[in-house]
């Protein structure tokens, strides 16, 4: 079926290119041509040579590592993709080259995906540089006579700056496909998306830049947070041996600023939880990966912040809410359209208000649960509440999240008797999943609450964002804007934090505060926004605003073929829950001061 849809992509004349995806149809870089020798042993011990595989028309060598997020997902895919031709004569081998994999840790690798082809190390990553590999995942097709056929990724799905519902082509089966029928490759070559596979490198003595000199405090400022043990990171960041391996990583990343991940620009509000690396920090580093990454001394750090293991709450909770009574099945593959949004309920039995300082949704397995969200919905009302998307919501598990500590004094409020609804998210990785996740809530005296935190936004549901094929070309436009504004806010107001909300056509998002006497003021400009990474902008200083004001939010969206993660160029676009349709929500997060001697529930 897929092969149908690229052939009727290619007769309309649409062409993928960019930089992260890179389509050649000559093969000049195929170097080297010629698999002369491999010689690998794989976790078991098993020994492997080019003899063992003689019978097989066709070679595919992977590139993966263990801890590589991309290299993970497509290895299960791998596995499908050996099953499917088995009886072709193709066989797959993979191999691990980075230097911090252990045999251990191969084994947990290969036994967890269920992985059918033999998976092999490679120490001090001699097989890696016999063949030029650079990433992982990475594959190279040989054919009968080994010599080198095909070289890149595996499909266009997942990359590191994108992540499509389904492929849009499938690179890998394609190869195998035109071997099998005796044709050339018509795209020998593309460009493999993933991590630099983490090589043995000779360590310059003289480098007066550390791990335990200058890298360790760096890390444990900007990184430590999400790169710990029990954290939402793929991989930990909190020794020399560790970080000295991701280092190649860390330059990439740092100079094509994806990490720290932060998308707003720096000219309007300073925010407390702003993620950036000063120039000197971002040098020290690169220096300190061109000089082979050196340990040098101890570092002289404090311990690490402590926290319950499992939460990124200052304590234990009060209460832990089930999202669901039981595991949920999570297929390993979603269809055309992904996996719809799903619904559940708690009944938590509050008979009084509850004042709630701290609360975390915590996803039961972070690489099939895209986001959920949690509402306090009064029974009967479930309609009018739920019926909006723009709805107030409680509290929130998105892409990169981060539990952020409120204000002395702040909490948001659960009216006694409302039920809990919890909207989930999730997204196939490969492998069938069973998934349960929870909500932690640690609550606050209520004579301790001085201000009350709500949650408003500025939201545009009218919207047709035009395809390629109303406008009557081969995509649509790359910069189509939407704008809102908010209600006027009332007395005593103070905003706190804002939440832009799109799906994967989003672009640029900014927030502008308009006040009753005609002031005009830019709070937030997220220039580069990123649907994997929805950040809540926390400002360093609440700002109190005069009653009757307004944020008035423009939403920019890209929905051409220029977007690598857009599903359907061809298409228009209205507002819709799933992940395919778009959304333009403006979420704000502000206080009132609570008044104890009324209902603090009146607004």
């Amino acid at each position: 079926m897929f092969v149908k849809n690229v052939l009727l992509l290619l007769i309309s004349g649409l062409l993928f290119a960019s930089e992260a995806i890179v389509l050649r149809a000559a093969s000049p870089s195929l170097e080297p041509a010629k698999l002369e020798t491999l010689d690998l042993t794989d976790f078991r011990g098993r020994n492997w040579t080019l003899k063992d595989f003689e019978d097989d028309a066709i070679l595919v060598v992977a590139f993966f590592g263990t801890e590589c997020p991309l290299a993970q997902f497509y290895a299960t895919r791998l596995n499908r993709i050996a099953q499917q031709y088995s009886d072709e004569s193709v066989q797959v081998i993979a191999v691990i080259s980075n230097r911090q994999d252990s045999l251990e840790e191969i084994a947990a690798f290969v036994s967890r995906r269920k992985l059918s082809y033999p998976v092999a190390k490679d120490p001090a990553n001699r097989f890696a540089d016999q063949i030029g590999a650079e990433r992982t995942p990475e594959v190279f097709v040989y054919d009968a006579a080994r010599n080198l056929r095909y070289r890149g990724r595996i499909d266009d799905q997942r990359g590191v700056a994108h992540d499509l519902l389904e492929p849009r082509r499938r690179d890998l089966q394609l190869a195998i496909d035109e071997l099998i029928e005796g044709r050339e490759v018509s795209v020998p070559r593309t460009e493999a998306s993933g991590c630099i596979i983490s090589r043995t490198k000779q360590v310059d003595p003289k480098s007066e830049i550390t791990y335990g000199t200058h890298i360790a405090k760096i890390l444990r400022k900007n990184c430590v947070g999400c790169h710990r043990e029990d954290e939402m990171a793929p991989f930990k960041l909190t020794s020399a041996e560790e970080a000295s391996s991701w280092a190649d990583m860390m330059v990439e990343v740092i100079r094509e600023e994806r990490m720290p991940p932060w998308h707003a620009d720096s000219e309007n509000e300073k925010f407390a939880n702003e993620r950036v690396l000063t120039e000197e920090e971002k040098q020290l580093i690169i220096k300190w990966a061109e000089a082979g990454a050196p340990v040098g001394p101890d570092p002289n750090l404090p311990p690490l912040p402590a926290k319950p293991v499992g939460w990124q709450l200052p304590k234990e909770p009060d209460l832990v809410l089930p999202v669901t009574f039981t595991p949920v099945s999570v297929p390993a593959e979603a269809g055309p359209r992904g996996v719809r949004y799903q619904w559940y309920m708690q009944t938590p039995g509050f008979t009084e208000d509850k004042w709630v300082t701290a609360a975390e949704l915590r996803p039961g397995n972070v690489d099939v649960v895209h986001h959920i969200l949690a509402f306090a919905v009064e029974p009967g009302k479930e309609r009018v509440t739920l019926g909006r998307a723009d709805v107030e919501y409680l509290f929130g598990y998105v892409p990169g999240s981060r539990v952020e500590t409120l204000p002395l004094g702040h909490a948001k409020r659960i009216p006694a008797g409302h039920n809990i609804y919890f909207q989930v998210h999730y997204t196939p990785n490969g492998t069938p999943q069973k998934v349960q996740s929870h909500m932690g809530l640690v609550f606050a005296d209520p004579k301790d609450v001085t201000h009350e935190i709500r949650t408003s936004s500025a939201t545009e549901r009218r919207f047709r964002i035009p395809g390629g094929r109303r406008l009557g070309k081969n995509e649509g436009p790359s910069d189509y804007p939407v704008e809102a504004i908010s209600g006027p806010l009332p007395n005593n107001v103070t905003l706190l934090a804002f939440s832009p909300h799109m799906h994967l056509r989003g672009k640029s998002f900014n927030y502008e505060l308009r006040t009753p006497d005609g002031e005009s003021r830019m709070l937030l400009n997220v220039p580069n926004y990123d649907f994997n990474w929805q950040t809540t902008y926390i400002l360093d200083k609440p700002l109190a605003v005069p009653a009757g004001s307004r944020l008035h939010c423009t939403a920019v969206y890209d929905n051409s073929l220029s977007n690598l993660s857009n599903p359907d160029p061809m298409s228009d676009v209205t507002f819709g829950d799933q992940t395919w349709d778009e959304m333009m929500i403006g979420f704000f997060h502000y206080s009132v001061p609570v008044n104890h001697t009324v209902d603090p529930g009146s607004k």
